[in-house]
């Protein structure tokens, strides 16, 4: 049976950086396993995901970061976007270690950001078209359903730059109605 038993913990301040580099792990792992070292996808620090763009999730206004933890051991992180007025909430980043893979705890992570805001009307997030794991999960683990692509001519209108700052990237992005 998969272990599900996980816990968020609020990202602390000495954490951060460790954050930063087991988001940016995750995310080019998942890159190199479906393209390998021939990845066209990484910017120009060879990430998947920047720092900018992490770091700009953390810091927005009204944002939580939390640590997946399994067992006391830190396995990845989520960062979520809420809106206490129109219970419009936004999973900005969701990671496990993918030394983790396998086991439950995205999913267990997932359940404990619903526990955390029973409040939540709707649920959006977006991922990369080329990551099926993340396709898959969101789809048929959670509940989500693609609503939209977003590519070179049909660009995202709250990240006109696209994800790294590179224009047409391909993202789906995912709608979970809740009430």
């Amino acid at each position: 049976m998969k272990n599900t038993n996980v816990t968020l913990v609020p990202l602390e301040a000495d954490d951060r950086e460790q954050f930063i580099l087991d988001n940016q792990w995750a995310f080019k792992y998942g890159a190199l396993e479906e393209f390998g070292k021939r990845d066209d996808h990484l910017d120009s620090d060879g990430e998947i995901i920047s720092r900018r763009t992490i770091e700009k999730s953390i810091d927005a206004p009204g944002n939580e970061a939390y640590r997946i933890m399994l067992d006391g051991k830190k396995v990845g992180g989520v960062v979520l976007s809420i809106d206490k007025k129109t219970h419009h909430n936004s999973l900005d980043l969701i990671f496990v270690s993918p030394d983790a893979h396998g086991k439950g705890i995205g999913y267990g992570a997932w359940k404990a950001v619903e526990a955390l805001h029973p409040e939540t009307g709707v649920w959006e997030t977006c991922t990369p078209y080329f990551d099926m794991r993340n396709i898959h999960f969101y789809i048929n683990k959670c509940g989500f359903h693609a609503v939209e692509f977003f590519c070179e001519t049909h660009m995202d209108p709250n990240d006109p730059e696209g994800i790294n700052g590179e224009s047409g990237s391909e993202m789906f992005r995912f709608v979970k109605v809740m009430k």
